[in-house]
């Protein structure tokens, strides 16, 4: 059912002023109650029980259980005192039921049905069964009265119920609001790290390169130029790509809505990586065991970094003279990455400085999969890295 705009207002209004509300109803009840009560000239008594049926209405909904229970001790006195039935209280303990029914907790809304009925049946005899009625008639007022008091109970409890209801569904979306913002600050942050990961292992890569070739060219400068310009020219393609990498990284750094950065180099690029390798000075040796197979690009990409970190490793660490040994070993669901060097084997793989990255992106990579990696001295000498990821074929 749609609204008007000014119906609208009114609603939201109301919804935040129910006290206002209340209370300009309870005195407005009161007054009448009061003019009636001194225009038929009766007793004091009378206009107290008016005051006390009537006033606590103004917390029918903030305080439902004080005011209705204000109201069943005024309506109860109401009935042994008075001698003659107060016009205000047809209306003033109506409202006390809905109002217990609909606002009141279980307890209280339960409890009031039984008093609402005990109150108007009593009420139908002491003011309707007699004078000269029957048994019959005042049985028949006394079930009328008792029967409107439960009905208005019962709708009471039917707006309660919906209340919850709606209370129930906004707390609900509040929590599936708070749960969306948390999943987004999460994958925020996993977007950080990823993003983190990749620039610590194209930098430290890129860098490790430079450097051995720096200190290759400069060695072969005064003996022999041409090596010296070979290490020069391999300098600048690392520093291009280099750059071009960190570019890419920094344009989805740029971009409001996160995408994945375009160079994402697989186990198809793992070749031209040992060759990069080579011309930086490592000896590297590469074999592939079993029949590879396309892979998830994520997978590729950490396949590729997992090679890519162990072989900075060892030019940084393994000694000049060391060689290596790059293996991919494929198998059923399974693709076992293994590097393996004899260089000095006491040079530790990740340097033992707080946020070191190279041992443990390797083993976030390998676990961001479900797969395990491992590192360690070999015995007589050298290092190895070994992971093994779960590699199943790309569906066509």
């Amino acid at each position: 059912m749609q609204t008007t705009p000014l119906l609208e207002r009114w609603n939201r209004w109301a919804r935040g002023h129910t006290g206002v509300i209340d209370g300009a109803l309870a005195a407005v009840l009161a007054l009448f109650g009061a003019a009636l009560h001194v225009a038929d000239a009766r007793s004091v008594a009378g206009l107290f029980v008016t005051l006390a049926l009537t006033l606590p209405l103004a917390w029918r909904r903030t305080r439902p259980v004080v005011a209705g229970s204000l109201v069943a001790l005024a309506a109860y006195a109401h009935l042994f005192v008075l001698p003659e039935v107060l016009p205000i209280s047809a209306i003033a303990v109506p409202i006390a039921v809905y109002a217990l029914a609909a606002y009141a907790p279980r307890w209280a809304a339960n409890t009031a049905l039984p008093v609402a009925v005990a109150g108007g049946a009593l009420a139908g005899v002491r003011y309707f069964g007699y004078d000269g009625r029957t048994a019959l008639e005042a049985f028949v007022t006394a079930t009328f009265v008792a029967v409107f008091l439960a009905g208005v109970w019962a709708f009471g409890r039917v707006r309660g119920l919906r209340l919850r209801e709606m209370d129930s569904l906004t707390e609900r979306n509040r929590l599936l609001e708070l749960e969306r913002l948390k999943e987004a600050e999460l994958a925020a942050t996993q977007e950080r790290t990823r993003i983190a990961r990749e620039m610590h292992d194209i930098v430290a890569h890129s860098l490790t390169a430079i450097i051995a070739q720096a200190d290759g060219g400069r060695y072969a400068a005064a003996t022999n130029p041409e090596a010296a310009t070979g290490a020069l020219t391999t300098i600048a393609e690392t520093g291009r790509r280099a750059l071009t990498d960190m570019r890419g990284l920094l344009s989805v750094l740029r971009e409001d809505t996160p995408r994945e950065f375009t160079t994402t180099p697989g186990v198809g690029d793992v070749p031209a990586l040992v060759e990069q390798m080579r011309t930086s000075g490592l000896e590297v040796e590469f074999s592939v065991d079993g029949q590879s197979r396309e892979v998830p690009e994520g997978l590729g990409l950490s396949v590729y970094r997992i090679v890519q970190e162990s072989l900075t490793n060892v030019l940084k660490h393994a000694g000049p003279r060391a060689r290596t040994h790059v293996r991919l070993d494929w198998r059923p669901d399974t693709l076992v990455v293994e590097i393996v060097d004899d260089g000095r084997g006491a040079a530790a793989l990740v340097e033992a400085r707080p946020g070191g990255q190279g041992l443990t992106g390797i083993e976030e990579r390998a676990r961001l999969h479900g797969g395990r990696a491992a590192a360690g001295p070999r015995d007589g000498g050298g290092y190895r890295v070994r992971a093994e990821l779960p590699a199943p074929a790309v569906s066509p």
